[in-house]
Parts: structure tokens; sequence; C-alpha cells
């Protein structure tokens, strides 16, 4: 998975679009489940666009079996096109399509558009937002919880992934319920580092994004309140200059995140923990380390779990179809099709009732020592706070970030490096 950090360009990607035209509504059902539209016999057509590996086509196909006069097409594409696309067609008036999957990280964007998109509380939200946790169903709405844009899909519960025989050869324990409980709070994971670095010769973590990324998620606020006013002194800065203080001391690597040396370092064992790491790093890891299968394993992340990533379905103020897209996104991102999608795809279920499924929880990944990850990360999703982000979340952390690497890999000094991120900052959001 790729993080997609902002909407700057836009995309030449065409995609063919799919014209409707049916008057017929449908009522929209509590569980999501069913389409009566079509009953005088005719056709509705959605175009739906998705991205990344969702396994949803063969659930459409399932659908539309059990809806006969429902026809779903499925546009693919990469992230950043599909947004891209996105953004310049709602701004047009013209190309969308009815059925939009919308990362997190763009979810503000396209809140600040909502008049672009149907309310989904007019289409049966409310009836169906008891099937998701809490803060996932907040990040699509706006402020006062009178707009729905999208209904959840996935999730990103982050934990904490840690290699074993750097462990053991640290002298920490290498059991995932030991390690936690002896790395329960950050000061602990602090002294821990001490003692990798005393022990090892190596950091106990690689990039110092995911550090500061994973104490950041933890707060009750990050980098904006309501009001969309920056608030990072009273908030983040606790976290930076932690991150930055075991830098300097040289407990923490180099490495920035996504880049072939951070790649390399996983494979190596070159350090002993990914703090801050969500179910879908499972795949990055295995991808970037295939051959170091039993030195991975996974536990709770000190104090706490964050979220990184997931999306959510909307439906564009242009589709001529608004309740039957609705009805089928709402049984779509109903627990049993979550289910499916986690089985299909390894999409994180949103739906905390798929968590009692046994089949479920008894998930396990031998990659990982035989890891129960189903409950590891389900754990942590029901520990993740509601946070507002704002529109402008992307640009704060960019900066923050840059400043993290520049003092990483420069040497440069923290505190000029902050204020300097401050500037940049502040500079940037009053040509907002």
């Amino acid at each position: 998975m790729k993080k997609w950090l902002m909407l700057v360009v836009f995309s030449s990607l065409v995609f063919a679009l799919v014209a409707c035209s049916d008057d017929n509504e449908s009522a929209g059902s509590d569980d999501g489940g069913g389409n009566d539209s079509g009953d005088n016999g005719e056709t509705v057509s959605l175009d739906f666009w998705i991205f990344g590996s969702t396994g949803y086509g063969e659930l459409v196909d399932e659908y539309m079996e059990e809806n006969p006069n429902v026809e779903i097409t499925i546009n693919e594409g990469e992230m950043e096109d599909m947004h891209n696309n996105l953004f310049t067609s709602i701004s047009a008036g013209s190309g969308a399509p009815d059925i939009a999957q919308i990362e997190i990280s763009a979810i503000e964007k396209f809140l600040d558009a909502q008049d672009q998109f149907y309310n989904l509380n007019d289409y049966g939200a409310e009836d169906v937002a008891g099937n998701f946790l809490d803060w996932k169903w907040a990040q699509a709405q706006n402020v006062d919880g009178s707009f729905q844009i999208g209904l959840p899909t996935d999730i990103g519960p982050t934990t904490m992934f840690y290699r074993t025989d750097v462990m053991e050869e640290a002298g920490l324990p290498t059991d995932r319920e030991e390690l936690a409980g002896e790395i329960d709070t950050w000061d602990a994971y602090y002294e821990a580092a001490k003692t990798v670095k005393a022990e090892t010769g190596k950091p106990i973590a690689d990039a110092p994004q995911l550090v500061f990324n994973a104490l950041r998620d933890q707060q009750d606020q990050q980098y904006f309140n309501e009001d969309d006013e920056l608030i990072i002194e009273d908030t983040v800065k606790e976290a930076y200059d932690y991150t930055t203080k075991m830098i300097q001391e040289d407990l923490i690597g180099q490495n920035e995140l996504w880049t072939p040396e951070w790649g390399n370092a996983m494979a190596e064992g070159s350090y002993a923990t990914m703090p801050g790491a969500p179910g879908w790093m499972v795949a990055n890891v295995k991808g970037n380390a295939p051959d170091a299968g039993g030195n991975w394993d996974i536990a709770n992340i000190p104090e706490g779990a964050g979220n990184w990533g997931g999306s959510f379905l909307t439906v564009p103020a242009e589709s001529e179809y608004p309740q039957e897209a609705f009805d089928f996104i709402a049984w779509l991102t109903a627990p049993e099709q979550q289910l499916r999608s986690f089985e299909i795809a390894g999409l994180f279920p949103s739906t905390p009732d798929v968590y009692e499924n046994e089949e479920f929880l008894a998930t396990t990944d031998e990659y990982f020592n035989g890891a129960p990850t189903a409950q590891i990360f389900a754990e942590a999703a029901q520990s993740v706070k509601t946070v507002y982000m704002g529109i402008n979340y992307a640009t704060v952390d960019t900066e923050l970030n840059t400043a993290l690497i520049n003092v990483a890999v420069e040497g440069a000094d923290p505190q000029e490096e902050w204020d300097a991120a401050v500037e940049r900052i502040n500079s940037q959001l009053e040509r907002q």
C-alpha cells in the first residue's frame, strides 16, 4: 500500500463511463442487504471506481447474481490517479462514477467539496452506522455529523512488529506477550532502546517517522482542532522531541519510509522494532524480507494504538441512482461482506461484529511465528481514538517528516528544524 498524501496534479488517465438512466428508487435496508431496484424490469447500471487489491470483483459478481436488474462495472486504477480523476470530475461537474472509493488521507479533501456528493444519511446511513467502529464512522462525516460522505471499508490499526533474533541478542523477551508486558510505556521503550544498542549495536527502530507517527496517533488531537486551528505545539511537539532525542542518541536509524534502504533493513535485521505498523504492513515485510520468516513477530504497541490507512465508499452527486448505489455499498460494507473481503484480499474489517467470529480470530501467520494476527489487530482497532484530521493534514505531516529526516540524516538541530517546519506550514496555510 502507498500512502497518498495530497491532490496536486490532474492525471491523464481516462475511464470508460457507463451512462445511467432510470428513475426507479428502492428502499434501503438496515443490514445493507438486498436491492429491490429494477422491479419494472429495467436495468440499473452503476459505475464503481476502486484502487488497490480489494477482492471486490468476486463480491460484485455475487451481488449482481442476487440482484439481476443491477449491473455494476468496476474501473480499477492506481490510488493517486483515481483520486485525481475523481477530483477533476467533480470539479468539472462531469465524468464522476456512481460509486467512488476514497482513502482516509483524502477524505477531508472531498468532504470540503461535500456538495458534490450525496449525503448518505438521506439514504439510510444512520441505520447501518452501528455496524462500524465509532472512530472510523466519524472520519467520513463533517464536524457536526449532519453529512456522511461515505461508508467505511477497511482499516489499518497499528501494532509493533519486532525481530525476535535481535531481541534475543539484546537479552529481551522474544515472546510477544512478555515483550508487550516489558515494553508497555514509551519510557520503557526508550530504556529498551538503550539495551538493544548496548548489546547489539543496533537501533531499536529504523525509520524516525514510524516512531513519531506511533506517538502522534495515540493523541486525542493531532495537527488541528475542529476550528481548523494549528495546534501542533500543544499536541505533537512532545512526540517530535521524543523521537529526535532518540535520533541524537543513535537509538533510531535514519532510513526514510519506502526507500530501498528501508526495505533492505527489514531483511537484514539491522534494527529491533517497527512501531506503528498497520495490518497491511504484513505484506510489505514479507515482500522486502521473504527469507526472514520466523525472525519477525507482532506485539501490542506501548500505550495504545493508532490507525494508518483504510477507505470509504462514496456516491458522487452526478449519479442518477443514489439509492441503488447506497444499497449496494451498504451490502458490500456489511460485516458478512467485510469478513469475505478479509478472506479474499486481507482487508481488515471496520465492523467489530467480525471480531467475534471464531474463524476470523483463529487467523494466524506462520511468517510471524504463528502470531494470531486477526486477534492482535482487532484489539488494536478497538483502542483507536476518534481524531479530527482537517483538510490540511497532509501539509503539516509532510513538513514534520521533512524535519525528522533532516535531523536523522543531516544531523540538523531538532529545534531549528521544528521552527523551520512551523514557518513553512504557516506560510502554506496562509495561502489556502
